[in-house]
């Protein structure tokens, strides 16, 4: 069988730049890929399985998901800290036979015929490479609660909005694992430059430092990322020409503070999700999206649907994997995202997920409508809205905010913060209380961790 179209092949074509993929612990030369692998002379044996990659470094995972994509059946991403239910759940679902580890393992945490450690740097390869296949990715969905479902890409699927560019030296805040950093990793990988990666528990301070000292370019994390970059005051370390932001509902208040920040660079915020992949990225500096995108003919094409956005193009996933994990489209062909909108003159807003509504009393509130006029008022940095149960309502609006630099944590900014929420917002959702904090919380896919 001819050789298909594989990262290795990818890295191959971008040869003689002297491109990496570095974290603060490794560094993967991408010019040594074609005469040298993570597993050495035991890639081979990898060819047709099932394989679960399980690495706390992501330098170790870009360097594993360059070998074995075009070699493994299946490549399972799972990112550190994966629960053990959960991992042993997607591994049964993904059939896996083999399990790709770091070197300090002994015993595997799952039960498969084969376990390869992953090294760094890399060794020699005993035989040319021959990748033959179409690997199938299988992302994890972010979901909080109950097994999350598995997602079905391949390579074409991912990079279907990916064209190509000229240098860029990328860094992103994400977790390559995950489908927004994994975007990033293959725009890397497909373009002429470098790519800076965090490493576990590392600080924004430290992080800005690297990327920094990388001199990069272009740089993508989540609205939450970009808070704790506004938050830290340490913005200024990096001087990009392009900022991207994902994962999130993008207010006006955090494009503004990037804008204000980066007066050079270019700001966008793409709309994307692991199952319908990449939607669409907006580029006018402002919230939401124009309503002539909506149902428009074009390589991907959106609807509404009870104020839902659907969406159909060859970027979406193909299917989900394993039992209870349903159809991913409908009959003609469409993801249903989840996403809520509304529409407001000629443009809609994101008001948030639909299964992320507080019930208050059997009224609706999304967290995200309340955290954009809070974050509009000129005291607030950022904020995280979120229920608590009551016996009267069942649940109630409460905030965490962090203020300005300058502002006072006393009652007077609470009683300002609540008047300027009750102009703003339908009684139910002012938050019942305020809370204002030094920093929020932050799932590790980078978005705020909503339970209270």
């Amino acid at each position: 069988m001819s050789e298909r179209s594989n990262l290795a092949r990818i890295v191959r074509e971008g040869v003689g730049r002297g491109r990496v993929v570095a974290t603060r612990d490794h560094v993967v030369p991408l010019d040594e890929v074609e005469r040298a692998s993570s597993f050495g002379p035991h890639l081979e044996s990898l060819r047709g399985r099932s394989v679960v990659l399980l690495v706390r470094d992501m330098a170790k995972a870009a360097a594993a998901l360059i070998d074995l994509d075009g070699y493994a059946r299946r490549i399972l991403l799972v990112t550190a800290g994966c629960e053990p239910w959960r991992l042993e759940a997607a591994a049964r679902a993904v059939e896996a036979d083999a399990l790709v580890c770091d070197d300090e393992v002994v015993t595997s945490p799952i039960p498969v015929e084969l376990t390869i450690p992953c090294r760094l740097p890399l060794q020699p390869l005993s035989s040319p490479r021959i990748a033959n296949c179409e690997s199938q990715w299988i992302l994890p969905t972010s979901g909080t609660t109950g097994a999350p479902k598995l997602v079905v890409h391949t390579l074409p699927t991912l990079m279907g909005a990916i064209a190509d560019a000229p240098l860029q030296q990328w860094a992103t805040f994400y977790d390559i694992r995950r489908y927004g950093g994994l975007q990033i990793f293959l725009r890397a990988l497909s373009g002429r430059g470098s790519l800076i990666l965090g490493a576990e528990g590392e600080s924004v301070s430290s992080l800005l430092a690297r990327f920094g000292g990388a001199k990069v370019t272009h740089i993508s994390g989540t609205p939450t990322h970009w808070r704790k970059v506004l938050i830290s005051g340490e913005g200024r370390r990096i001087d990009p020409q392009y900022v991207r932001l994902s994962g999130e509902i993008a207010d006006n208040a955090v494009l503004a503070a990037l804008h204000a920040l980066y007066p050079r660079a270019r700001i966008e915020h793409a709309y994307a999700s692991t199952e319908a992949g990449v939607v669409f990225v907006v580029d006018d500096g402002q919230a939401g999206f124009p309503a002539s995108w909506i149902d428009s003919d074009g390589v991907v094409q959106t609807k509404i649907v009870d104020g839902t956005i659907h969406v159909r193009s060859g970027r979406c996933g193909r299917g989900f994997l394993g039992e209870g994990g349903g159809a991913l489209t409908d009959r003609d062909g469409f993801v249903d995202t989840g996403d809520m909108v509304e529409k407001r003159g000629d443009r809609y807003y994101f008001v948030g997920r639909r299964g992320g509504i507080i019930n208050v009393g059997g009224v609706k509130v999304h967290p995200e409508e309340v955290e954009t006029t809070l974050n509009t008022h000129a005291m607030v940095r950022a904020s995280r809205v979120f229920a608590r149960t009551s016996p009267i309502t069942g649940a109630l609006v409460f905030a965490d905010v962090v203020l300005r630099e300058g502002c006072l944590a006393d009652a007077a900014s609470e009683r300002e913060l609540l008047a300027a929420c009750r102009e703003r917002l339908a009684p139910h959702m002012v938050p019942a209380g305020l809370r204002f904090v030094a920093d929020l919380p932050m799932t590790k896919g980078g978005k705020l961790a909503r339970h209270g």
